[in-house]
């Protein structure tokens, strides 16, 4: 039995959201005794590596910046072919945009957040976060086709070395499917992108001062991290809002989270939940974020930072 995984690529190149799709897709192939295939939208240079994660084979189809009816559209044609009845989606943006309308091509159930294998496959039940990640539900999924949708960084990424076959997939995008283009795409250069990073150095106004805030982005730069932070140093102006990390902001699940001078709000909390570890470092014991912080620090920012990364370097030194 044939399960496809979407191979999302940036720029004809692959990163870590697309081999936690694969690991999970070949993981369940295993349970469900079939085996994984990608599907590969546009040019990409090293498509090969998916076999390094468990896809047995991969189809790869034409289409640069292919909007998300365009995908839902390939993908379904995919499915269709390989009579594929699991897909299996990464967490970002572009796959939660198709995912949903791939799910009405094919009139398949759809679980997003989902991070675990599924605890049975008869009936097909598997775990998922919900309310912003504040708890877990255990849901039964229905219908022949079922459409899993992972939580970024919840399964993590598993290699399973096999022999890999590449195929020009049979198929495109339909001229209604493409009417919707995506003309431009502004990124951030120089930079490690916030939803992909594995460190993430964040911090609000307990910096007190825009002009402090070069310690919290020499901290990062020597942890190679990431920078955010709350929502009201973003609203104040004192950092761009594509920084900002919470339930209105950006989701993030990095290994580490530090975070400097925030009070902990359920907001913020909601969009850091899937952290691995939680520093927090804030002069008020009280402060709400200490309760889900693995480690805490009590004192003042302006003091704790630089010595934290002067230790930091030494360590690394």
């Amino acid at each position: 039995m044939s399960v496809l995984v979407f191979a999302e690529n940036w720029d004809g190149s692959f990163k870590k959201s697309t081999y936690e799709a694969v690991s999970y897709a070949s993981s369940l192939a295993a349970k469900v005794g079939g085996s994984a295939t990608a599907v590969v939208i546009g040019n990409v240079s090293d498509t090969n590596a998916l076999g390094k994660y468990g896809a047995t084979k991969a189809l790869q189809f034409d289409g640069d910046n292919m909007n998300h009816q365009g995908i839902a559209s390939i993908l379904a044609q995919a499915a269709q072919a390989t009579g594929a009845k699991y897909i299996v989606f990464n967490g970002t943006w572009k796959a939660k945009g198709a995912a949903p309308r791939l799910a009405v091509k094919l009139n398949a159930s759809i679980a997003t957040e989902v991070v675990e294998l599924p605890s049975s496959t008869t009936p097909f039940n598997v775990k998922k976060k919900v309310f912003s990640g504040k708890a877990f539900a255990h849901v039964e999924m229905a219908g022949d086709v079922k459409i899993i949708v992972l939580s970024t960084n919840a399964y993590g990424v598993h290699e399973n070395a096999v022999s890999i076959a590449v195929e020009k997939g049979s198929g495109a995008a339909t001229e209604k499917d493409v009417s919707l283009q995506h003309v431009e795409y502004q990124k951030t250069a120089g930079k490690i992108n916030l939803t992909e990073a594995e460190l993430v150095v964040s911090a609000g106004r307990g910096m007190k001062d825009p002009g402090n805030w070069g310690m919290v982005e020499a901290l990062a730069e020597t942890l190679g991290a990431a920078t955010a932070c709350s929502k009201p140093v973003a609203d104040i102006g004192w950092r761009p809002h594509h920084e900002h990390v919470g339930q209105t902001g950006i989701a993030v699940a990095p290994n580490l989270y530090i975070a400097i001078g925030i009070s902990g709000a359920i907001q913020h909390l909601a969009g850091i939940s899937s952290s691995k570890k939680i520093v927090v470092i804030n002069t008020d014991p009280e402060a709400p974020f200490f309760k889900a912080a693995d480690y805490g620090i009590v004192g003042d920012a302006l003091q704790v930072i630089p010595k934290l990364t002067e230790a930091i370097k030494k360590l690394k030194g």
